[in-house]
């Protein structure tokens, strides 16, 4: 049987989360995953409940897992004109965490992301492209460590409804992506540490009033 690489299971596992279980019948008080449910209007990003999770080959043996919190950011959904959406998503670099408190301080140092001179990650998208109910290409780019490349999402909506929480309109997504960190510059221990990241993006947004 062929090996798979760690990278391309997290790949598989992510797939496996897009393509996740439809909920007909929502239960009650939790989110509505009906696409033709969704309110239009600008949106703001909710950081408390959005995380970025990152996963990288570790000389082949292991899977080395992080990710990024206390992300902003805004997403305007247009239902007449899907195309006319666009999200952007900001990312603190200093709250890269891999539960490894020595690894998270030299991932913020200059050989890795210096967070010190590029403390933000951005991602804008620049065309979103309906595939099915609820399911989307988003392509746009990414700026990381001072470089903006191409990046390409697959998103899937989770869900939207007013949050019995907080009592805001509040819509979810689930994306996954994949990108080469040397092409951003973050080339440390190459290839010896994987070239090829994966990530899987869990984000949650707030409907602006009006």
């Amino acid at each position: 049987m062929r090996a798979i690489s760690p990278v391309r299971l997290i790949a598989i596992l992510a797939a496996g989360l897009l393509a996740g279980p439809t909920l007909a019948q929502p239960a009650a008080g939790l989110a509505n995953a009906d696409p033709a449910s969704v309110q239009a209007g600008a949106y703001v990003l909710e950081p408390i409940h959005t995380r970025v999770l990152f996963a990288v080959s570790h000389l082949g043996f292991t899977t080395w897992y992080g990710d990024f919190s206390g992300a902003t950011g805004s997403l305007v959904l247009d239902r007449g004109n899907p195309a006319a959406s666009h999200v952007e998503v900001n990312l603190p670099i200093g709250s890269v965490s891999t539960t490894n408190a020595l690894l998270d301080s030299e991932l913020k140092g200059a050989e890795w992301f210096d967070a010190g001179k590029w403390p933000q990650a951005v991602f804008k998208s620049r065309k979103v492209t309906m595939t099915a109910p609820g399911r989307a290409v988003i392509d746009g780019e990414l700026t990381l460590h001072g470089v903006t490349a191409p990046l390409t999402l697959e998103a899937r909506f989770n869900g939207a409804g007013v949050d019995p929480f907080d009592k805001a309109y509040t819509v979810g997504f689930d994306a996954v992506g994949r990108l080469k960190r040397g092409d951003y510059g973050v080339s440390k221990y190459l290839p010896l540490v994987g070239d090829e990241v994966s990530l899987v993006i869990s984000a949650a947004f707030v409907r602006k009033p009006g």
